[in-house]
């Protein structure tokens, strides 16, 4: 009998699979830019802070970048968080009507007016506390439905998405409040740390404690786990409630944090605007990034690369002021394209549809040389 032998194929690391079509994507659209941008890719020093289109991007991914890290994480689990964009509405209405007097005395007291002004530094820290622990409550409420009520996560998240804004609505009374007279808070927003963003070291931070809990601790293998068969992993001997719960949370967290950076970035706090459609926007970028929906591995910094190739096409359709009801539809084809090309089997029926007419081609020629013979 002949001998059989065994091949191996190497396959590339699952990571650089994940990544390699969003930062190729990401590559070619600022290749674009640099050529038919005048100074796209200059970036200089202006006030003491970095200044230019590439800074620009960053900046304005901010809230982006850290919605994703949250949705990841959902998403790793099998859910999805639709409710991110009113978790943001309210974490940033209750921070601007804390440092709003009028709403302190109507809604608090008087004490409430008092303590700001004697104490305006602890009080801000306090109602950034606040504001943060309510968004991470609300993410909570997401966890209770999905975790321990079990129902469907895009059922539950969209209650919360509907009614949320309702509720930034009921914070702030139909108002727009502003944050102009407490530049503290203004400087998340807009405030520089070693020339960069303050908003970007915020991102960093989290996305550091993140990959620190999800990579070197067994909390990411149990998110996996939970994601890929969340039963399984119950008579596996894993909390998979507590872990749904868990990222809810977290989600709900970053949220928070998202909403502040944006609100504090334009100095005012609009419940129908904060955090409009950044639900979609985060889905896209972890989708872009690799992490499939229907749960098990997910790939954090491939989330953040989706979010930044998404901030980069907005930011393009803004430098060539393209309308913003048409620049949805090249913002989808592109989104579209990247997770068709991070399809193996798409993939391969391309390149089988493209190479058919040269195989047909050899094919009669091998048959007429046959035929001769």
């Amino acid at each position: 009998m002949p001998e059989q032998v065994a091949t191996k194929t190497r396959r590339l690391p699952a990571a650089f699979e994940a990544l390699f079509w969003p930062v190729l994507a990401l590559v070619l659209l600022l290749v674009f830019n640099a050529l038919f941008t005048p100074n796209y890719l200059k970036v200089e020093m202006v006030d003491g802070r970095l200044s230019g289109y590439l800074i620009d991007i960053f900046r304005d991914g901010a809230a982006v970048m850290l919605v994703a890290l949250g949705m990841t994480l959902v998403i790793g689990t099998g859910g999805v968080d639709l409710s991110v964009g009113a978790i943001m509405a309210i974490a940033a209405v209750l921070a601007a009507a804390m440092v709003t007097p009028a709403w302190l005395g109507d809604t608090l007291g008087p004490w409430a007016v008092d303590a700001y002004a004697n104490h305006p530094g602890a009080w801000v820290a306090l109602l950034l506390v606040v504001s943060l622990a309510a968004a991470a409550v609300v993410g909570m409420w997401n966890g209770l439905l999905v975790s321990v009520l079990r129902v469907q996560p895009i059922i539950a998240t969209l209650i919360l998405m509907v009614s949320g804004r309702g509720l930034a609505q009921l914070i702030c009374g139909g108002q727009i409040y502003l944050f102009d007279d407490e530049p503290s808070l203004r400087f998340i927003g807009q405030g520089t740390l070693l020339g960069l963003p303050f908003s970007l070291w915020l991102v960093a931070a989290m996305l550091i404690v993140t990959a620190l809990l999800t990579r070197r601790t067994a909390l990411g293998l149990m998110i996996e786990s939970v994601g890929d068969n969340d039963l399984a992993s119950h008579y596996a001997g894993l909390r998979a409630r507590t872990i749904k719960f868990m990222v809810y949370a977290f989600s709900g967290l970053c949220a928070g944090v998202a909403g502040l950076i944006e609100s504090t970035n334009v100095s005012s706090a609009n419940a129908n605007k904060i955090g409009l459609w950044f639900e979609l926007d985060a889905i896209f970028a972890v989708v872009v990034g690799g992490t499939a929906l229907t749960g098990g591995r997910f790939f954090i910094i491939g989330s953040v690369v989706g979010a930044l190739l998404i901030q980069t096409l907005t930011n393009t359709m803004y430098v060539y002021e393209v309308r913003p009801e048409v620049a949805l539809i090249p913002k989808a084809l592109i989104i579209l394209a990247v997770c068709l090309l991070q399809s193996a089997a798409f993939r391969r029926r391309v390149v089988g549809a493209l190479t058919a007419p040269f195989k047909s081609k050899g094919t009669q020629g091998n048959a007429a040389a046959g035929g001769a013979g």
